[in-house]
């Protein structure tokens, strides 16, 4: 299959410190004339490679997610791609219309109403008049603006901007949609339209390019991720391998964490690991062994109610078990002292890679909250069943009901 998007080598370079374009404000001028005339040194210029020898190519009809931490050059890549930035160095070819939403009311008049900025965009993009009246219901029905439309967008909210754009992006006669973070604006129920929208339009034969610190979304949209990294490719390939290696790297591997106790505060978690049966910590378990997590906390004074839970979730975010000590043994870390609670991890799990984190407090106050504090790998054999996210080994009855 053709690929419809390719990069060859890429790099964008921004001067820090250097006026970009010929239009200057007085105010620029009256500044560098007041610092010439003084004798001040000109301002120092510090080159900065937003992207760096990146060289990649989508087919059509694919989706692809992009990841990296902030500051990786995600969002200029959607920029060289969609021709808003030209690159320093290498090329970088399209082919087919590319509809874009790369930041909130990206292309929007702020003078002109919804429906006005609707076929603006849609001359942009190349298209009539007549075909952008023939989705129009469509844009507005998925927006949910019906009421707004008439109104300038300058009004709009920035949840609004976004609805508005990402309805008039993904209805577009466009072959490539280019969605940056900003479904992070978008409700819950948003999200997910957005998510099916995207969906809808790579299974049409369209290709879809999604940057997102959603790893959940990410791996359910796109089979192929690019892992940007300090503006280089740091990895492409399967988005459950990529996701995975990039949450290792920045979620860390430690498998056992400790705690400076503070004699000042009513209780404290003190350190978190999982180990096996024999207590010593461990990065690895088999889909047959048994795990622990174990929990040292320190209670400096008396705190009814007390509770600890632990939470499992996998690689891309995905949360698995969610367990409380208090669901079986309520008020057992209650009074001053020092404990070691040990919760039993069952082989339910499937091969992968995972992280825990854990609560603590009471049902009237959150007292630490430890995101991903450990994380650990499962291996062995999946039986071939890929889609299932636990083991449970569920009990089967069978009985004979007829004797030929």
């Amino acid at each position: 299959m053709a690929a419809v998007i390719e990069l060859d080598a890429v790099g964008k370079r921004y001067r820090l410190g250097e006026h970009h374009g010929d239009q200057r404000d007085l105010r620029e001028a009256i500044t560098r004339t007041v610092r010439r005339l003084r004798g001040a040194p000109p301002g120092q210029r510090t080159e900065l490679w937003s992207l760096r020898d990146v060289s990649f190519g989508v087919e059509q009809g694919t989706a692809l997610g992009i990841i990296g931490s902030n500051g990786a050059g995600k969002s200029t890549l959607l920029k060289v791609i969609s021709n808003i930035t030209t690159p320093t160095e290498g090329v970088s070819r399209t082919r087919g219309r590319v509809g874009s939403l790369l930041e909130v009311g990206t292309g929007f008049h702020g003078e002109l109403t919804g429906i006005e900025n609707t076929y603006l965009n849609g001359a942009i993009l190349g298209m009539s008049r007549r075909e952008v009246r023939a989705r129009l219901d469509e844009i507005v029905a998925f927006a949910g603006l019906e009421r707004f439309m008439d109104t300038p967008v300058k009004r709009y909210s920035s949840g609004m901007y976004l609805r508005l754009g990402f309805a008039i992006a993904a209805h577009m006669a466009a072959e490539i949609l280019l969605v940056d973070e900003v479904l992070a604006v978008g409700d819950a129920d948003f999200q997910r339209r957005c998510l099916g929208k995207m969906d809808e339009v790579e299974r049409s034969g369209r290709t879809v390019v999604f940057v997102s610190h959603n790893m959940d979304a990410i791996a359910r949209l796109c089979a192929t991720t690019v892992w940007l990294d300090g503006g280089r490719v740091r990895r492409i390939g399967p988005s459950d391998e990529v996701i995975g290696e990039y949450l290792r790297t920045t979620v860390g591997t430690s498998t056992a964490v400790t705690i400076e106790p503070d004699p000042d505060v009513p209780a404290q978690v003190v350190g978190v690991a999982l180990a096996d049966g024999d207590g010593t910590a461990q990065a690895v378990l088999t889909t047959r062994a048994t795990g622990w997590f174990v929990i040292d906390i320190v209670v400096n004074e008396p705190m009814p109610g007390l509770d600890v839970s632990c939470l499992v979730a996998t690689s891309s975010g995905i949360h698995i078990l969610e367990e409380m000590l208090g669901d079986t043994t309520p008020g057992a870390i209650s009074e001053p002292g020092r404990y070691r609670v040990r919760c039993e991890l069952p082989p339910i799990l499937t091969p992968g890679d995972y992280t825990v984190s854990v609560w603590f407090g009471t049902a009237y106050e959150n007292l630490e909250l430890h995101e991903d504090v450990v994380s650990f790998s499962i291996e062995g054999d999946d039986l071939g069943r890929l889609r299932r996210l636990v083991k449970i080994g569920t009990r089967w009855d069978v009985d004979r009901t007829e004797v030929p």
